[in-house]
């Protein structure tokens, strides 16, 4: 069945999935909203057959799209997805799912209302080595975790705005929240300390803290602290690594390294996870099987929450309960 997919956002990861999605048979992406018309024609010019729009309700009414990908900025996020909820399309939502946490519980609550097909942005979860992780977890006992993101600040104007992006922790950061979650389970506490250090005196209007950590506790007894700065001047360290008591899991998007007693076994990460998250979702729309979607907004409305719940942390100086 031939499928027609239309675009909220024109940016840089709307053309991730674009490309992932022309590798897919019987899908044709039909429309693209951009915040400008200029915007929108410039992407729908590289597609035969598509076309631009400056407004995203009349996109929906000329292509009727089969699903829609939101690829929008944190503080972009709600008008979209209600309108999406009620004309009963599916969607794929690029994280973080906004700014703040009402409106995305909100969100979450009517979409399992109408039992709709959702699939969040979180494609970490998609590398073989988080599968690899979850076997290895099954025969061992986790007890603490150390997450990273630990790198140079992205030069957009509303990601280094407070308001605009949550701060490095909600919209990078996010990833190493959402795998300590599908690795490790439920996050109960989270207490934050953040700071701003050196950017917001090196560029302009920024207002997120440039080093932040966050100590968080989990239902199954575990803690875990995670981690992240965009003061560098390059690319650092991005990953999680467990301590269980079989040993250390390091666990990269180039894969995994498993350190025991008498051996160390390295996995590596061979297959798209983009082009596999895109591939669940196409299917899931195709025949209603959710079961390849391994990130739904449900799901996903959890990892917000934490993140959430560390700024408000970082905010107040107290620790939150989740």
């Amino acid at each position: 069945m031939g499928l027609k997919i239309a675009f909220l956002g024109t940016g840089g990861i709307a053309q991730t999935h674009v490309s992932r999605l022309a590798k897919i048979d019987g899908v044709q992406v039909a429309g693209f909203c951009g915040t400008s018309l200029e915007k929108a024609e410039r992407a729908a010019r590289e597609i035969a057959g598509a076309k631009g729009y400056a407004d995203f309700t009349q996109m929906l009414d000329e292509v009727k799209p089969d699903a829609v990908y939101i690829t929008v900025p944190p503080m972009a996020h709600g008008e979209a997805e209600l309108a999406l909820i009620e004309r009963g399309i599916p969607f794929l939502v690029e994280k973080p799912l906004g700014v703040e946490n009402g409106l995305v519980q909100r969100l979450a609550a009517a979409i399992a209302d109408k039992k709709l097909v959702t699939s969040v942005g979180y494609h970490w979860r998609y590398y073989e080595a988080l599968a690899k992780a979850r076997e290895l977890l099954a025969e061992s006992k986790p007890g603490m975790a150390l997450g990273y993101w630990m790198g140079n600040m992205p030069m957009v104007p509303w990601w280094r705005n407070q308001e605009q992006s949550g701060g490095q922790f909600a919209e990078q950061t996010t990833h190493i929240v959402d795998m300590l979650r599908y690795l490790c389970g439920e996050v109960t506490e989270a207490y934050a300390a953040f700071a701003q250090r050196s950017m917001h005196e090196k560029v302009e209007g920024v207002t997120v803290a440039d080093v932040g950590t966050v100590t968080l506790k989990l239902c199954n007894g575990m803690v875990a602290t995670v981690s992240n700065t965009c003061l560098l001047p390059v690319g650092h360290t991005t990953g999680l690594d467990l301590y269980t008591d079989r040993g250390i899991m390091e666990i990269r998007s180039t894969g995994m390294k498993a350190i025991e007693r008498e051996r160390t076994t390295e996995y590596r990460n061979m297959k798209d996870p983009f082009q596999l998250e895109n591939e669940a979702f196409i299917h899931a729309v195709r025949t209603g099987d959710t079961s390849g979607i391994l990130s739904d907004y449900a799901d996903s409305a959890k990892t917000h929450a934490v993140t959430m719940a560390a700024n408000e942390s970082a905010e107040t100086g107290r620790a939150v309960t989740i």
